[in-house]
């Protein structure tokens, strides 16, 4: 599961990715407003974790933006304003919930985890195409029903693709679903990847479109 970061305090930043990482979230750090928009933008996040006070804009605003181009998009604010009226303000706005700094970490991961489930169960954590099914709940992954192991980024670059179906995904759309930025990505990371997964998969069900990028053209059974 991506998660966007938008934090200007850089140690903070850095101690929320460890531990983002280190739970298994994929996280995309950008320290203004006008970075946060323009990312989601260009790569949809799983959630988005928000600071409201931001160098270029102040984090309410982002916030609107994002409900405006993303209603449904996961939004988790963190902020050292206390009062009872900006939680008020934040919620009313559009965020899923609400941490006051300082905070404790586990707290933090614990709230993400609530959404992420939320996300789950939604709707069916079930996604089908062809003989492929990926289950956005258990992390598994079936072809004609019998389990195949993956490892962690090729479950989420698959996932990325299902969730995709018919669209084509470039290149650089699924690096920033896989790796945080700042993390270092070699050229052909990706295609390794799908190699990895095409081995595992029915022929043909990833296709490659030259110069482009892939995607899954299949028709869902259900």
């Amino acid at each position: 599961m991506n998660i966007l970061l938008v934090e200007d305090d850089a140690a903070l930043a850095r101690a929320l990715q460890k531990a983002l990482r280190h739970e298994g979230f994929s996280v995309n750090h950008v320290d203004c407003g006008r970075d946060a928009i323009d990312s989601v933008a260009s790569a949809l996040p799983d959630m988005v974790v928000l600071d409201l006070g931001l160098p270029d804009m102040d984090g309410l605003a982002v916030l609107k933006q994002l409900r405006n181009d993303r209603q449904t998009l996961p939004v988790l604010i963190l902020t050292a304003r206390e009062g009872v009226n900006d939680k008020v303000v934040g919620l009313d706005g559009g965020a899923d919930d609400y941490l006051s700094k300082p905070f404790e970490m586990d707290e933090l991961l614990a709230r993400l985890r609530v959404l992420a489930r939320r996300l789950s169960t939604s709707t069916s954590s079930e996604i089908t195409y062809g003989a492929v099914t990926l289950d956005t709940a258990s992390h598994e992954i079936c072809v004609d029903e019998h389990s195949i192991a993956c490892s962690r980024r090729e479950y989420m670059l698959l996932k990325a693709l299902m969730e995709n179906a018919g669209r084509i995904q470039t290149r650089e759309a699924l690096e920033s679903k896989l790796y945080g930025w700042g993390e270092e990505v070699a050229s052909n990371t990706i295609e390794v990847h799908i190699s990895h997964l095409r081995k595992k998969l029915p022929d043909g069900f990833i296709q490659t479109v030259r110069g482009v990028g892939y995607t899954i053209n299949n028709k869902p059974l259900r």
